[in-house]
């Protein structure tokens, strides 16, 4: 049944009511438990006092580099590349890119020093030199093998050693520089092998990978849009629209700070005694808002990077799709920029129009194989590779299942209504694979575990058909949202009129 399913409206006001009222009650539990347990043993490490005369979780490293230990470092490098490059939009606006890979070269040597930006040039160069035998697999072969020398010794240990200093960021920095860098030459090597007429110069591939703002902290673009896109000029009326984003993402760090003084969704997973002894209410509140906000901390991160690159004119990959907006695996990514990547070049490239099982299988195994080299290969992400793979062909299967008779004869005979409740019944069963696959990545396997026990077995029948039914009324509201965007983008055609 299409996408254009109608529900009645007093049912679509309820679906959105039922989620919300359990999203407080679910807050409310956590606020309870954080409210309780601040001075435990367990929580002195990572809950401190701050403002308000009250503690704060600040257990996430990530977050609080960004905006509080080293937010100064990071405004500072990149007020000074929107500083030049507005000055060099006034003066020299064709030598913009020029610039943007020269204040790009200069902030890395600064903060790195001259032997770092000595081996991210080596790459650079090896990756540019095999590009040019435009050979594919090659470019690819010779780009993963790259990468996987930051994964194991002795080639990391080496490596290492061409930065020195005490400058507690360096540790991140490398690994970041490092890191995407190889999957920016990749993508350049593949574009290269793909253009027909010569080869790219060595000066795009070092524009496209010094450009500050994405160094470090990715997110990844693909050399064929940057190209592109570094020469082009800003739309009329878009300056206000990156203001606005700008005070959003403002915004958003404030309510989180501000949040992350009354809820220690970050802390309690990591105290298994009391994870033990919390309210299934309590606990599915804990992974809902877990996955909740490592979304949110991307949207903002990639964001105050992504506002600087519309400033010059780019534009960059938006935001990773939040858990709330899921229900399908194909759709689930953390990280926009990588999940373009690899469905450019692996992906899409070997799944063809993915509706063959054999090609899906192979696509999806080389698609999060890289990842794993990515992500770097350990327990938990292979773990998490592994169930996110089985769930994007456990979809194609049963896609192709319900897509033979008597099921489709059986769809047929429904209303469009009737066919879109049934979907989203699977669709709720699917979507907690989901939650419990990737709660995997980020709070572990025992926490992950302790929850599908405790949603499955131990809070049987009451806690998992009230969870299911909350989850339910979720999937129809993102059906609602995707059903307005539908017509907006393929509206139904008017009635004749009748005279």
């Amino acid at each position: 049944m299409g996408i254009k399913a109608a529900l009645p409206k007093y049912e679509i006001y309820s679906y959105y009511v039922v989620p919300c009222l359990a999203t407080f009650w679910a807050a409310s539990w956590i606020f309870e438990v954080s409210n309780s347990n601040t001075n435990r043993k367990a929580f002195k490490a990572s809950v401190k006092p701050s403002y308000f005369g009250r503690k704060m979780d600040t257990s996430d490293f990530e977050w609080m580099m960004w905006f509080s230990t080293f937010r100064a470092h990071i405004l500072f490098a990149l007020s000074g590349h929107v500083l030049f490059a507005k000055i060099c939009s006034m003066l020299a606006p064709q030598y913009r890119s020029l610039v943007y890979m020269v204040y790009g070269l200069l902030a890395v040597w600064t903060s790195m020093g001259w032997t770092y930006v000595t081996l991210i040039l080596s790459h650079c160069i090896l990756l540019y030199s095999i590009s040019l035998v435009k050979i594919r697999w090659l470019c690819f072969v010779t780009g993963l093998c790259t990468l996987a020398t930051f994964k194991c010794e002795p080639f990391l240990s080496w490596e290492a050693g061409f930065v020195h200093g005490d400058f507690e960021l360096r540790h991140i920095l490398f690994y970041g520089g490092c890191g995407f860098t190889i999957m920016r030459c990749m993508s350049f090597a593949v574009e290269n092998c793909e253009k027909t007429d010569g080869n790219y110069n060595i000066l795009e591939l070092l524009k496209y990978n010094f450009y500050l703002p994405f160094f470090y902290f990715g997110p990844i673009m693909t050399f064929d849009k940057f190209y592109i896109q570094v020469s082009l000029t800003r739309k009329d009326g878009e300056l206000w629209n990156i203001s606005l984003h700008g005070l959003i993402h403002l915004g958003v760090v404030i309510i989180v700070d501000v949040l992350f003084h009354f809820m220690y969704i970050l802390t309690i997973p990591t105290d298994v005694k009391l994870l033990k002894h919390l309210s299934d209410w309590a606990l599915i509140g804990l992974t809902y808002f877990n996955l909740v906000y490592d979304w949110v901390k991307a949207a903002v991160m990639f964001g105050v990077i992504n506002t600087v690159a519309r400033l010059d004119h780019l534009d960059p990959p938006k935001p990773p799709k939040c858990i709330t907006m899921l229900y399908m695996f194909s759709e689930t990514h953390f990280d926009r920029g990588i999940h373009e990547w690899l469905c450019k070049y692996v992906y899409d490239y070997l799944g063809g129009k993915h509706d063959n099982v054999l090609e899906e299988l192979v696509a999806t195994l080389c698609t999060y194989g890289i990842t794993i080299l990515w992500l770097g290969p350990c327990e938990v992400v292979l773990f998490w590779a592994f169930f996110n793979c089985f769930g994007l062909n456990f979809e194609l299967w049963t896609a192709k299942f319900f897509s033979m008779e008597p099921f489709v004869s059986f769809e047929m005979a429904m209303s469009e209504a009737t066919s879109r409740r049934i979907r989203a019944i699977f669709n709720t069963f699917n979507f907690w694979c989901i939650v419990l696959y990737n709660v995997v990545a980020l709070n572990g396997l025992d926490f992950s575990k302790l929850v599908a026990k405790r949603l499955l077995l131990k809070g049987f029948p009451i806690t998992t058909t009230l969870v299911m039914f909350v989850t339910y009324c979720l999937i129809q509201v993102i059906k609602e949202r995707e059903r307005k965007h539908a017509l907006i983008d393929d509206p139904d055609p008017l009635p004749p009129s009748q005279t």
